[in-house]
């Protein structure tokens, strides 16, 4: 008997968690799938974007040259930010320096929520699915013992079947938990670097607009 037997022929509770944990898994994988191809872009992006920005010789050409690199749009809000004058509002007060670090910092929180979209979702199946899986093991012993109990005769070949049957989910939350803990792993290192990266041109573009605005 597989996880379709049991969706097919359990009961409520049975199929609910056969038909959660499915979910799970594909849910988790799309993700896992989407953001790898993601951040395989945008690593790429991040290191021509930056290197063609650097190589503009103004920071008007620099943005126009980014929109031919810059295909995940990692970079040029951190530019497009520092570009904009919000003049007469609290958002100007203070001198160039506050007002550089406001812009950029609220433009790289963009854009690191952007990279860590479905992260929430894999830390969440990674650490219930277990649980998840063994609530469908423990309700599916407990219906096998109330038939075997009903049957008035106990055998090994009677309880090994129905249990063997049960723990199933538990392999099952397995299954679908371990991929999700280390898609979660793995893409948190790109980010990781990818983050490292944004922040370092962040600063690097704050010293470079100083040293043009005194």
């Amino acid at each position: 008997m597989n996880i379709l037997d049991l969706l097919l022929k359990g009961d409520a509770v049975s199929s609910g968690v056969a038909v959660l944990l499915l979910a799970m898994s594909v849910g988790s994988w799309v993700v896992i799938v989407w953001k790898g191809l993601l951040l395989w872009r945008a690593q790429r992006d991040v290191a021509r974007s930056t290197a063609a920005f650097w190589q503009a010789p103004s920071v008007y050409e620099a943005l126009a040259r980014l929109d031919s690199f810059d295909r995940e749009g990692l970079v040029t809000p951190l530019v497009v930010a520092t570009q904009t004058q919000a003049v007469g509002t609290l958002a100007a007060a203070g001198d160039r320096s506050q007002q550089l670090t406001r812009v950029l910092r609220d433009a790289l929180h963009a854009v690191l929520r952007k990279l860590q979209a479905g992260q929430v979702l894999l830390a969440t199946v990674g650490s219930t699915a277990p649980f998840v899986g063994l609530l469908g093991t423990v309700w599916g012993i407990y219906h096998a013992l109330i038939g075997i109990a009903g049957a008035g005769q106990v055998s090994v070949e009677k309880i090994s079947g129905p249990v063997g049957e049960a723990l199933i989910m538990t392999a099952a939350g397995l299954a679908v938990a371990i991929p999700a803990v280390l898609g979660y792993n793995i893409l948190g290192r790109l980010i990781a670097r990818i983050e490292a990266d944004l922040e370092g041109f962040a600063r690097d573009l704050r010293e470079l607009l100083l040293t043009q605005h005194p």
